[in-house]
């Protein structure tokens, strides 16, 4: 369906409906107005009314979650806008911030902070000019449409979240059908690494979607490394997973096959390929 134009609230700016309209942008690329609503634009499918209108009627193209209980699971415009497109169970499920965005628009700062267990003045410090340019340039304005530099952003951070959802669930898929669960042993400790090997094509980045597959297999506790095709060269990757601190890659930096090492030890490049090899070099970055 065509969608000719999306309407929003005038006055100040929120991190939801700008984000819900630029999801609604990389969909449907069409000119903001920010306004009240009027009866024919609730009532016209052709219309998307984001965070504004008082009504949630997908089929009509209504996106407001503010007549909602207020007991209700915290549900902004965003979340029914990426619900409406079939992919909120996914970014709910992939997109950390997500979830602390919709308790903010909400519940409000100061609750928020209690749910994650954290200091007000945190959330406060995670804000950058990003943030605060994006939502201040959003809020002086009365209308946005193609051509003009804020409407293309946001066109482009739509289509950067949509694009990584659906990019990431296909690389989930690829990851399940070729990674291997290896279980390897150092002296009297055993431990688990995930082998991923080449395949083509080859990802843009090799190791992407490989922490959340292991969290979707519910491997995070017993998971120490990765191991990854290398992007620059034809070997493999070696590192830890979540930074865990019994791997030190600094122990096979004079290794023949092994060309680069953090000085941290947390990641190492090898030109390996053979698995009984890979495997030798991690467990002797073993430290238990």
């Amino acid at each position: 369906m065509t969608i000719n134009q999306i309407v929003t609230h005038p006055g100040g700016a929120h991190k939801d409906e700008v984000l819900a309209c630029s999801v609604l942008l990389a969909v449907h690329p069409a000119p903001i107005f920010r306004r009240e609503p009027t009866a024919e634009d609730l009532a016209d499918p052709h219309t998307c009314v984001v965070d504004v209108g008082h009504v949630h009627e997908p089929e009509r193209r209504n996106f407001d979650h503010h007549q909602f209980p207020r007991d209700q699971r915290p549900t902004c415009a965003l979340s029914l806008v990426l619900d409406f497109l079939g992919v909120y169970e996914d970014a709910v499920r992939f997109c950390d911030w997500l979830e602390p965005a919709e308790w903010l628009d909400c519940r409000g700062a100061v609750t928020t902070a209690k749910w994650l267990g954290v200091e007000r003045d945190l959330l406060n410090r995670l804000n950058s000019p990003v943030d605060v340019t994006l939502l201040r340039r959003f809020a002086r304005e009365n209308t946005l449409g193609p051509g003009d530099v804020l409407w293309e952003w946001m066109r482009m951070i739509g289509e950067d979240l949509l694009d990584y959802l659906k990019t990431l669930r296909s690389r989930l898929d690829t990851i399940g059908d070729h990674a291997e669960l290896w279980e390897l042993r150092s002296g009297d400790d055993s431990f688990q690494v995930l082998y991923m090997p080449r395949t083509d094509p080859l990802p843009d980045e090799p190791s992407f979607g490989l922490g959340r597959f292991i969290e979707s297999r519910g491997w995070t506790d017993s998971m120490a490394g990765l191991i990854y095709p290398d992007r620059r060269g034809s070997g493999y990757g070696l590192s830890r997973f979540n930074d865990d601190p019994r791997l030190n890659f600094t122990r096979i930096e004079d290794q023949p096959d092994v060309h680069f090492v953090h000085k941290q030890g947390f990641v190492a490049k090898v030109s390996a390929t053979d698995r009984e090899r890979l495997k030798s070099l991690v467990a002797h970055a073993w430290v238990g």
